[in-house]
């Protein structure tokens, strides 16, 4: 793995108090500053601030940037605080629940702001080619029934199309699934899973 400098935290789950994908993330943060205590973190809680895109927004994100009227600017202000965060950061760190069989709405938001032709993706002779290249992402999900890499699962393959579509390809998935029939064994495998990886790259 390269040697990661920035981070950046992404946290979905709607439960502040006692999120399990959270905890997980906590856990795999402190892997990564016990491999190196001086990496800088960034944190976004995905449920602050979070909208969704609207007809306003659609028109000015294909509204060629030296043709935006002001309030189109204005309107994808966010969006693009939100990009500025991903181009920043050298490793990515999201934590999230599944949540009906897929990815919360919120997610699904912030997914709908930063996947942008022209700036995190372009359009070539080729297909889409992702612009945000040579960073890696430790994808956590926690599920209650659903076993992950099931027909049922629409949250891991869905991550994993997401972020190689914008060009972040070194993915790791870890995963503490049905929760419900034992949230102890699953939740201690997922521990494991982080120790034993990041371990191994300290070594």
């Amino acid at each position: 793995m390269r040697n990661t400098k920035r981070i950046l935290r992404l946290d979905a789950s709607a439960n502040h108090a006692d999120s399990s994908s959270k905890k997980l993330g906590d856990y795999l943060l402190d892997q990564l500053k016990q491999i190196d205590p001086l990496v800088e973190t960034r944190t976004r809680d995905l449920n602050r601030e979070l909208s969704f895109i609207d007809a306003n927004w659609i028109a000015a994100n294909f509204t060629a940037l030296y043709d935006r009227e002001p309030a189109q600017s204005a309107r994808l202000a966010f969006s693009d605080r939100l990009v500025d965060e991903l181009k920043w950061a050298d490793h990515i760190v999201l934590t999230t629940p599944m949540y009906n069989f897929g990815v919360p709405a919120t997610l699904k938001a912030w997914i709908d702001l930063i996947c942008r032709a022209g700036v995190t993706f372009r359009y070539s002779n080729n297909g889409p080619e992702g612009l945000l290249k040579g960073k890696r992402a430790d994808i956590i999900i926690t599920t209650g029934g659903v076993l992950l890499d099931s027909p049922v699962d629409f949250v891991s393959g869905y991550l994993k199309q997401v972020f190689g579509f914008i060009g972040i390809e070194d993915i790791n998935i870890v995963g503490a699934d049905q929760m419900n029939i034992d949230a102890e064994a699953s939740f201690t495998r997922a521990m494991s899973k982080i120790e034993q990886q990041y371990q191994a790259i300290a070594a």
